[in-house]
């Protein structure tokens, strides 16, 4: 399978810089998958995983929250808020995005309450999902 370049940036630290044979990313109207020339788009991130396939049938898996992700003909790029590697994620991580999503939620105002509490009911669908 045709690779492409990849790299997963958040403020602490590169977490990701290579080829990829394949990338889904929890984009904000759903997920999608990147594979070499891909059309060019940009989205922003809902908060989900992404998964980078590598050669040779191995993926590694990073919990993100915030951001955007670019594809162009250079290859993907996501910038998360926050990027964590599946194997740092535990429930206490989890916990502690759910809580900050919940003070967001009921620090927003009016016109902003619909969009803190998808955050929140998405923070509460990976916990699920991720069985933490």
């Amino acid at each position: 399978m045709a690779v492409f370049h990849f790299e997963l940036v958040s403020p602490d630290k590169l977490q990701f810089n290579g080829p990829a044979q394949a990338v889904l990313v929890p984009g904000r109207d759903g997920d999608f998958q990147v594979l070499r020339d891909h059309a060019a788009m940009m989205t922003s991130l809902r908060p989900g995983v992404v998964v980078v396939e590598v050669e040779g049938g191995k993926s590694q898996r990073f919990f993100v929250r915030g951001g955007f992700a670019e594809v162009n003909p250079g290859g993907l790029t996501v910038l998360a808020e926050t990027a964590v590697p599946e194997n740092d994620l535990d429930a206490a991580h989890l916990d502690e995005e759910i809580k900050n999503a919940e003070e967001d939620l009921s620090d927003a105002s009016e016109d902003k309450k619909q969009a803190a509490q998808e955050k929140l009911d998405q923070l509460r669908e990976l916990k699920g999902s991720m069985k933490l």
